[in-house]
């Protein structure tokens, strides 16, 4: 059977980074890669653009996110507007939810922590020319944990929370509560309290909204 070889070919490398140490040891790192033909760095969206539109090339874009004037996430999706074939890989110390998602959704094939290896940052630079994507393994956790069901808030409450939530929304008072479930009102109130303390709201008020809004 014969062999068939993939031969990745060569491609040029924009560094977008305002701290002075990273970028350049960004820069010297892969300039030296076989695969990289040549590497821009620079330290804003706006000295990227410029570069650009004096000729430079970049076919992969390594980006921080909080970046002078502007942002990497705004950068992004003028990248993507005016280069859609661009992989861009976000480098940041930020692992939070709301910065990954909002970078994948501006257009990012990629997302790294700066203390990434730079070996492992050249792997993920040619997993992503090959067509994949490549995101630090802490940061395909918090992914991977956003899109597991979460336990909703009646998971939380016993059978007789529920029956008094239930009354609660049907504007009985404590003393008919009571009287429905079997207990006494001193029992509802402890369970009232309970039940504010599960669903982490202070009023009736609060329990009812939840109940209507399918929460409970």
């Amino acid at each position: 059977m014969p062999y068939i070889w993939f031969v990745m070919q060569q491609f040029t490398l924009a560094i977008i980074e305002d701290i002075e140490d990273i970028r350049i040891t960004l820069a010297d790192f892969f300039a030296q890669q076989d695969e990289i033909t040549s590497v821009l760095a620079v330290d804003s969206m706006e000295a990227f653009f410029e570069a650009i539109h004096k000729g430079t090339s970049a076919d992969v874009i390594l980006s921080d996110i909080g970046l002078p004037g502007m942002n990497g996430i705004d950068g992004i999706k003028k990248i993507k507007e005016a280069y859609p074939v661009t992989d861009i890989i976000m480098l940041s110390v930020f692992n939070n939810t709301e910065r990954i998602f909002k970078s994948i959704c501006a257009g990012a094939t990629g997302y790294a922590l700066k203390d990434t290896p730079l070996p492992e940052l050249m792997k993920a630079i040619l997993d992503v020319r090959a067509g994949g994507s490549y995101m630090t393994p802490s940061i395909a956790r918090k992914v991977m944990e956003h899109f597991i069901p979460k336990k909703m808030a009646s998971d939380t409450l016993s059978p007789k929370e529920k029956q008094i939530v239930v009354a609660m929304t049907e504007g009985l008072s404590y003393k008919l509560i009571a009287d429905r479930i079997s207990i006494s009102i001193d029992g509802v109130r402890f369970h009232i309290k309970n039940i504010y303390r599960k669903l982490q709201v202070n009023s009736k008020a609060e329990v009812i909204g939840k109940y209507h809004k399918g929460e409970l």
